[in-house]
């Protein structure tokens, strides 16, 4: 029994002296964490992500989290008998799905996320895009090339958006302040209407405006896979290009590695693209010489 204590004792001290140099050389950097997937849906995994966004602001660092909600759009969608449909991977968004994506993503999910961080500890606000002008979009329109045609198919997409402009001051008034904001992917355009816009090219925007030093996105993958299943665990941006040209980058795993690509290429020091399904992930991909995901970072010239 002494030993096992004597062991446990041992392997926490370990944990902490590991951490030190990276909370050490983290301090005060502003991180955006895309929140979704498995991390969004599983209690254990919800409970845990919220205490590792307290403890990088008690550690000094500055969280920012941008979150999506798909399926639970999805859910109420089908209760209310609504039809959906997807082109290219988006949510053709008309009047009445809008409402449903405002009531979730900017009601009832924004505002669980932010009950359970300040229940462990933490002091979160919810915004959306439309919060403070926090987030100008404009119209986004799908473009579908086809044989038959020599000019691509512009399909509407309704109120699907795509990130012009985002106000980092609102940002820098919260997390100056002690906060921790959470933002709901809704953008306003130009007319005051509003925009259902991708939870990652939202996260990567805010990134790239707020000049972060990460920008970490919670996937249901180990990571960048590559052809025989391994995690690829470090990237230069520029072979993400390779990886997409040679089709071991595909599916849901294209549109963030071209976020990735698009913040590092803005400024972002570093892009992690991480399993939500692991408990306390952002702090071990953060704080641990191993990390547990794929790391993007600049290419060198």
């Amino acid at each position: 029994m002494t030993d096992r204590r004597t062991n446990g004792r041992e392997l926490v001290a370990h944990v902490l002296i590991e951490a030190l140099p990276y909370i050490r050389r983290f301090h005060g950097a502003t991180v955006i964490v895309k929140y979704g997937g498995n991390a969004m849906i599983q209690p254990e995994l919800k409970r845990a992500f919220a205490r590792d966004i307290v403890l990088l602001k008690l550690v000094g660092l500055n969280p920012v989290i941008v979150h999506g909600g798909g399926p639970q759009i999805g859910a109420l969608l089908e209760r209310l008998d609504i039809p959906t449909k997807f082109v290219q991977g988006l949510r053709v968004t008309d009047s009445a799905t809008m409402d449903v994506v405002q009531m979730v993503l900017g009601g009832s999910l924004n505002q669980e996320i932010v009950s359970l961080i300040n229940a462990n500890g933490g002091r979160a606000i919810g915004v959306t895009g439309k919060d403070g002008d926090l987030i100008r979009a404009r119209k986004m329109e799908a473009r579908i090339n086809s044989e038959d045609v020599h000019e691509p198919e512009i399909i509407d997409l309704g109120h699907v958006g795509e990130v012009e402009r985002v106000n980092g001051a609102v940002l820098d008034t919260l997390t100056e302040g002690g906060f921790i904001p959470v933002i709901a992917p809704i953008g306003i355009g130009p007319e005051g209407e509003s925009y259902n816009i991708n939870a990652d090219y939202v996260a990567s925007s805010v990134a790239s405006h707020m000049n972060a030093d990460k920008l970490v996105l919670l996937t249901n993958t180990s990571g960048v896979q590559g052809k025989t299943g391994e995690t690829l665990t470090g990237l230069a941006e520029r072979e993400l290009d390779k990886l997409i040209e040679d089709g071991t980058i595909i599916g849901g795993m294209l549109p963030k590695a071209k976020c990735a690509q698009e913040a590092i290429r803005n400024g972002v020091k570093s892009v992690h693209i991480v399993d939500g399904r692991v408990e306390h992930a952002l702090l071990l991909e953060i704080f641990t010489d191993r990390g547990i995901g794929t790391l993007v970072s600049r290419s060198e010239k």
